[in-house]
C-alpha cells in the first residue's frame, strides 16, 4: 500500500484531520469521502494511481478523526471547512475535485458557488438528492424535534472482525482483507470487547430543511469546469434514481461540460468494488486538456 500522512488543522473552531498521499510537489487531487465514510477509504483508489499525484483526502466533521460538532451538523458547513481547507493545500490556483456520493454533492455544489476554485470536477455517484415537496415538511420538523429528544446512537461490536463482517454484509463485494483494513480505520476500541464507529452518531438526525433540487441546479448552472460524473452500474443508492428520465436530464443539463461514464461489475462504494477501473477513468479524465 502507498504509504499516508496525517494532518491536524484548526478549520473553523474545530480539529480536523486530513489525510495525504504522495509528495507536495507532484500534481495535486482533492478526495472528498462520501457519508459514514472516512479518508482512510481512498486507499485501494490511490493504490492504482499510475502518476504520481499529492491527494489530499479530508476527515468531514464529525466522521473519522475529525473533531465532533457540539451543535450537530448542517449541509452548508462542509463548504465553509472545504473553502477553508483549500486556503491552506492550494490557495493560489483552481483544483481537481473528486468526490464520492455526500463528497461528490459537496463538490459540485462548491464548484457552483466558486466556480473560479475547480479546474476539473468529478463526482462519483453524487448527483443530488432526492426530490421533495412542501407538504412534507410538518412532518419532517416533528421527526427532527423528537430524535433531538431521542438521540440515534450506534450498536457498539465484540471486536474489529465483527466491524468487517458488516462491512461485507453491506457490501458482498469487499474482500477480507479490504473489509479488515476498513473496519481499523471507521471504528475504535474503547473498552476490552467494545468496538464503536468512529462517526459521530448525531449525523443520523434527520435534516429540518427539505433538500431543494431546484436550489442544487442553481449551483450546477455556475460551474465553469469540465465535469465528470461516474456510477455504479449495479449500485442502489437513493436520491437521483428516484427521477424520471426528464427529470434526470434535466440534472444532466444544468451542467455546461457535462459527461457521464457507468461502471459495470460495480455498486456504489466503486472505490472499492472497482478501485483500478475507477482510478484509470480518473486519471484518463484529468489529463485532458
Amino acid at each position: 500500500m502507498k504509504p499516508s500522512q496525517s494532518h491536524i488543522h484548526t478549520i473553523r473552531n474545530l480539529r480536523y484531520h486530513v489525510r495525504t498521499w504522495g509528495e507536495p510537489r507532484a500534481a495535486r487531487m482533492f478526495l472528498l469521502h462520501g457519508w459514514m465514510d472516512v479518508s482512510a477509504s481512498f486507499q485501494f483508489l490511490v493504490d492504482c494511481f499510475k502518476r504520481d499525484w499529492y491527494v489530499i483526502a479530508p476527515d468531514w466533521r464529525g466522521f473519522g478523526l475529525t473533531e465532533w460538532a457540539r451543535d450537530g451538523y448542517w449541509f452548508p458547513d462542509y463548504y465553509a471547512d472545504f473553502d477553508a481547507l483549500l486556503e491552506i493545500y492550494q490557495p493560489d490556483a483552481p483544483v481537481n475535485l473528486v468526490g464520492h456520493s455526500m463528497g461528490g454533492n459537496i463538490a459540485c455544489n462548491y464548484a457552483g458557488v466558486r466556480p473560479q476554485r475547480a479546474a476539473k470536477l468529478i463526482s462519483m455517484e453524487g448527483f443530488g438528492s432526492w426530490r421533495t415537496t412542501a407538504d412534507k415538511a410538518p412532518a419532517r420538523y416533528e421527526q427532527w424535534l423528537k430524535e433531538l429528544r431521542d438521540p440515534p446512537a450506534f450498536r457498539s461490536y465484540a471486536s474489529f472482525d465483527a466491524v468487517a463482517a458488516r462491512l461485507k454484509q453491506n457490501n458482498p463485494r469487499l474482500p477480507d482483507d479490504k473489509a479488515r483494513f476498513l473496519a481499523q480505520h471507521w471504528a475504535k476500541q474503547v473498552a476490552p470487547g467494545q468496538v464503536v464507529l468512529r462517526s459521530d452518531p448525531r449525523h443520523k438526525i434527520v435534516n429540518p430543511v427539505l433538500s431543494r433540487v431546484e436550489e442544487t441546479l442553481a449551483c450546477w448552472r455556475c460551474i465553469t469546469a469540465p465535469v465528470l460524473w461516474i456510477a455504479g452500474a449495479e449500485s442502489k443508492a437513493p436520491g437521483w434514481r428516484a427521477d424520471s428520465a426528464a427529470q434526470l436530464a434535466e440534472r444532466k443539463s444544468a451542467f455546461r461540460d457535462f459527461r457521464e461514464i457507468i461502471i459495470e461489475d460495480c455498486g456504489h462504494m466503486m472505490h472499492h468494488d472497482q478501485p483500478q477501473k475507477l482510478a484509470a477513468v480518473i486519471e484518463q479524465f484529468l489529463a485532458q486538456p
